[in-house]
Parts: structure tokens; C-alpha cells; sequence
């Protein structure tokens, strides 16, 4: 099991990571992680721990870490947004089929509300996009 683990594991933290160099190879069979650098991929910042230099390969691996966060995270994003298209389509027809008097005071409101400030975003959003694309032509 030992011989198949990565030379590096990122510790993920909300906007980045703390990055581990893991070490196996040692007399006591033990798993060894040291902190090589902490990263954030927000502002694309990596820096060493304490006072280590990073080689070229840390360095090479990170940016491939971070590139692969990326693109992990704004895939989650479209997902999480055509999960909110599935439950908006279930809310209407629990609306439809099942919810009592109670259960719409409790949420209509806050469903309107929410519903309006999407759709005058969406709205909005779009207009400009035309814009763009009508002052391109």
C-alpha cells in the first residue's frame, strides 16, 4: 500500500492548500508528511513553509495541483447550478402537488424574493451580453 502513495498531498483549505511532501521510504515503515508551502488559489500565491526552498519539481507539481483545483471547482459550480434548476423544478410541483396552506405561508415569500433578485440578475446579465455582442458586430 505504501509504495502506491502520491510524493505530495494537499491538505485543502477553502482557498488553497497546505502542501505535504510525503515520505514512505523510511526504516520504520512510517508515513511521513513535512509542510512544503501553503498555496491560494484565488490570488495564485504559493509560499514555502518556513524556510524551505521549493525546487522546480514542488513547484511544477503545485501549479498542476492548482490548475486541476480550478477547473475541479468551477466544474462543482455548474453542477451545484443545474442541481438549483432540478430542485426549482421539484419546488413547483410540490407546490403544485402536495404543499399545504402552512407550508406556502412558511416559504412564499422568501421563494418570490429569491426567484425576483435570480431573475433581475439573469435579466440584466443577458441584456448586457447582447450588447456586447450587437457593439461587436
Amino acid at each position: 500500500m505504501s509504495g502506491d502513495l502520491p510524493d505530495y498531498f494537499f491538505r485543502v483549505r477553502e482557498n488553497g492548500a497546505m502542501v505535504f511532501r510525503v515520505d514512505n521510504g523510511n526504516r520504520q515503515r512510517r508515513i511521513e508528511m513535512d509542510q512544503i508551502a501553503v498555496v491560494n488559489i484565488r490570488n495564485g500565491e504559493i509560499r514555502p513553509h518556513g524556510d524551505r526552498t521549493l525546487s522546480d519539481r514542488d513547484l511544477d507539481r503545485i501549479k498542476a495541483w492548482m490548475q486541476e483545483r480550478i477547473e475541479l471547482l468551477a466544474h462543482r459550480d455548474i453542477d451545484d447550478i443545474l442541481r438549483a434548476i432540478d430542485y426549482m423544478n421539484q419546488t413547483a410541483q410540490w407546490v403544485q402537488s402536495r404543499a399545504t396552506d402552512e407550508q406556502l405561508d412558511a416559504v412564499t415569500d422568501d421563494l418570490l424574493l429569491a426567484m425576483h433578485d435570480l431573475r433581475s440578475v439573469l435579466v440584466r446579465k443577458k441584456a448586457d451580453r447582447l450588447m456586447k455582442a450587437k457593439g461587436a458586430d
